[in-house]
């Protein structure tokens, strides 16, 4: 890969997005491409490919997989989360763009989270609303697909940046308004629930 601006800003705003989604498949996917030489990490990022990230990620994989797939566990499983997927990102951002000046460094970093931040957030919200729904089958391929999504991206950031970036930018402005328009459709049916326990108050 070459690393100029353009470039890491792609990889940036890609992994930030699949990081929001899924850290341990994201650090997972970028550790095994760099640890069997199948890309090029920016210098910041080889850390990656220590066996133990690797063996650390890979087993938080392995739970969060099963985790996020019970209705119910995934509601708390991705709200305890928004401690880990948020900063994370920002790390990632932070450590891709060491050679950057100071000044870039930073926009890089908040924006790695502000972007994981939305992914996160449209998922959580997803979660919320799909969770009501008494089968298991849609938390399943929810969340099967938010994976599946995790490990493309991050791919594609290693491959092609600048491609990912752009999938991921759009990816980031779909979950703002996603986040939206899921939060005003439950509003609006804990408003119907509640009416009715009002008036008979």
């Amino acid at each position: 890969m070459n690393f100029n601006p353009s470039t890491i800003a792609g990889l940036v705003i890609a992994a930030s997005f699949a990081a929001g989604l899924n850290i341990y498949a994201t650090v997972l996917t970028l550790g095994l491409l760099a640890r069997f030489h199948w890309v090029q990490l920016p210098p910041g990022l080889e850390v990656l490919s220590s066996w133990w990230i690797l063996g650390a990620s890979a087993a938080l994989f392995s739970v969060e997989f099963v985790a996020d797939k019970i209705p119910g566990l995934d509601l708390v499983w991705n709200a305890l989360h928004t401690f880990v997927r948020v900063p994370f990102a920002a790390l990632l951002a932070y450590r891709a763009t060491l050679q950057l000046s100071p000044e870039m460094q930073l926009l890089a970093t908040c924006a790695g989270a502000a972007i994981a931040l939305a992914a996160h957030s449209s998922k959580t919200a997803a979660r919320t609303l799909v969770t009501a729904s008494p089968e298991p089958v849609s938390n399943i391929a929810l969340s099967t697909g938010e994976d599946a999504v995790a490990v493309g991206l991050t791919w594609t950031a290693t491959h092609h940046p600048l491609i990912a970036g752009g999938v991921a930018a759009a990816f980031t402005i779909a979950a703002l308004f996603t986040v939206r328009w899921i939060v005003r459709a439950i509003s609006k049916t804990w408003k119907r629930l509640w009416e009715p326990a009002r008036a008979v108050a």
